[in-house]
């Protein structure tokens, strides 16, 4: 498969402790199309000197390796050298290892069982502003946004102990509504909307309709009208 015309490809460098690892990581790479090996790198000390170096594209960065990390590396390259995508390429895939690395500015996380395909549209998602992350890392990193949701407020008491229901009565109170509109709103009889005004009038100290009103706004039970655009 030939490069598309005008399409420089993406300039790469590898970095992994294991020798024979690295060798077959960049031999792999030299069989895919629109990447280019510039470099590799058997510790995060040397990949961050090689993107000093050679200002390459995206690094395929391992995480466990002697010296320096491909963790610290990644914070040092994204942080000294920003035209530079990491991805990292490991074997752990376990929340320890991913979060980490995603907080030091890697864009893309895999595991070394991806295929070239896979590799290639991670290198190529990085460089377009995306996250080049495999199916299972997503599927976590959703997991992982779900679990650290707060479960869902409850709801804030009514003030002065008003039951749901007197308070949305006093809440259509203040939007205007007479005692038979309430009544219709609610499907209750007129003598039932009674009952519940007597009630919360007696819960708030209130004695008319006016200051039932006011105090629905101040109570932030309803907000004034915005006044229309003209």
């Amino acid at each position: 498969m030939t490069e598309e015309a005008g399409k420089k490809p993406a300039r790469v460098v590898v970095a992994d402790d294991q020798t024979v690892v690295r060798e077959g990581i960049v031999m792999l790479l030299g069989l895919l199309p629109g990447i280019e090996v510039v470099g590799s790198a058997g510790d995060g000390d040397e990949a961050v000197e090689l993107v000093a170096e050679l200002a390459p594209d995206v690094v395929l960065m391992d995480l466990r390796m002697p010296r320096c990390d491909g963790v610290e590396a990644t914070r040092r390259i994204r942080s000294d050298h920003p035209g530079t995508q990491v991805v990292i390429l490991t074997t752990f895939a376990d929340d320890d290892s991913l979060f980490p690395a995603l907080a030091a500015g890697a864009r893309g996380y895999l595991t070394k069982d991806a295929g070239g395909d896979e590799i290639v549209r991670a290198v190529q998602s990085v460089l377009s502003g995306d996250a080049g992350l495999s199916p299972g890392i997503q599927r976590r990193l959703l997991e992982r946004l779900a679990e650290a949701q707060p479960p869902p407020a409850a709801p804030a008491p009514a003030p002065d102990g008003l039951t749901a229901r007197e308070t949305e009565v006093l809440e259509l109170i203040a939007d205007g509504l007479s005692n038979q509109e309430i009544a219709r709103r609610l499907h209750v009889s007129t003598a039932t909307v009674k009952t519940h005004i007597n009630n919360l009038f007696a819960k708030t100290g209130l004695k008319d309709r006016a200051q039932a009103v006011r105090y629905a706004y101040a109570k932030g039970l309803v907000r004034p009208p915005t006044r229309p655009i003209t």
